[in-house]
């Protein structure tokens, strides 16, 4: 998972239909019917940036169904995402930055997104996830927020069509978004472990929809689609900036919030048997 998935994510899913572990379809299941099924079970979506919401949870839900009917298990799902996505990534980094190779990425990127959907969403579907899968999911998304940025440096660089001083931009970039990633998983287990205070009525549907809205230049998915423009570096590096300082100042005012929610919570952690530390 990424933004979309970890932002709000302590808005508990509904509950997945299968109550034991099922790794086949039903005899006669389609996979439109599983889909449907998929949808469900989706976790809250109340809070998700619009790209993840309306774009990449059904395209994962597709790609979920299509694995089930497949037989695959959420790890080789994540496998799938993780090829998609480095590949991409090593060609932004080593390739030259022509618009068909920035076609390319975009759609690496975007495929290797919608799989990183539709791992969690097989979990469910098949009855529930495990601990080491979720790490994996996790560990894999670290690692492509790093490389992400990184990618982008050492490829303008080697483009060699800009001034030097621009490639502070995605180390910039890379900072902020780790801060972001963190802060998410840590506000996840924080409030999982202490306990959520309570909370306002959920957002009308118009106000939740705008907020979707407000919050798509934080999308990773709309920075995989920005690559799309990288064979046009002015253009690229331009809506490349624009989606850093969207981001930037997002946390900036976020982590107020999210201090104020902190100080809220129990200091007692609720009772968790064999819970570690962490949660």
């Amino acid at each position: 998972m990424l933004h979309d998935d970890v932002a709000e994510a302590h808005v508990p899913a509904p509950p997945a239909a299968p109550t034991r572990p099922l790794t086949r379809p039903a005899p006669g299941e389609t996979v439109t019917d599983t889909v449907r099924r998929l949808a469900g079970a989706q976790k809250g979506s109340q809070g998700a940036p619009a790209y993840g919401r309306f774009v990449n949870r059904p395209l994962g839900r597709l790609f979920a169904a299509l694995a089930f009917h497949r037989g695959m298990t959420p790890d080789a799902v994540t496998a799938c995402s993780a090829a998609f996505t480095f590949s991409a990534l090593a060609a932004v980094a080593l390739a030259p930055h022509t618009w068909w190779v920035g076609v390319l990425v975009a759609i690496g990127l975007v495929v290797g997104y919608a799989l990183d959907s539709a791992d969690g969403q097989l979990a469910r579907l098949r009855g529930g996830g495990s601990p080491a899968g979720e790490w994996l999911d996790h560990m894999v998304d670290a690692a492509k927020i790093a490389c992400l940025h990184l990618a982008v440096a050492i490829g303008l660089y080697r483009q060699g069509d800009l001034d030097e001083a621009w490639l502070l931009l995605p180390l910039g970039y890379l900072v902020v978004d780790v801060v972001y990633f963190s802060a998410m998983l840590l506000n996840e287990a924080l409030r999982s472990r202490h306990g959520t205070p309570t909370r306002a009525a959920p957002t009308a549907a118009g106000a939740s929809v705008l907020r979707s809205l407000v919050l798509l230049p934080t999308d990773y998915g709309v920075q995989c689609l920005v690559f799309a423009l990288l064979g046009w570096t002015a253009a690229f590096v331009g809506l490349y900036a624009l989606l850093a300082a969207c981001t930037a100042g997002f946390l900036v005012l976020a982590l107020p919030r999210w201090r104020a929610e902190m100080t809220r919570l129990p200091d007692r952690p609720a009772a968790v048997p064999g819970a570690t530390p962490f949660g």
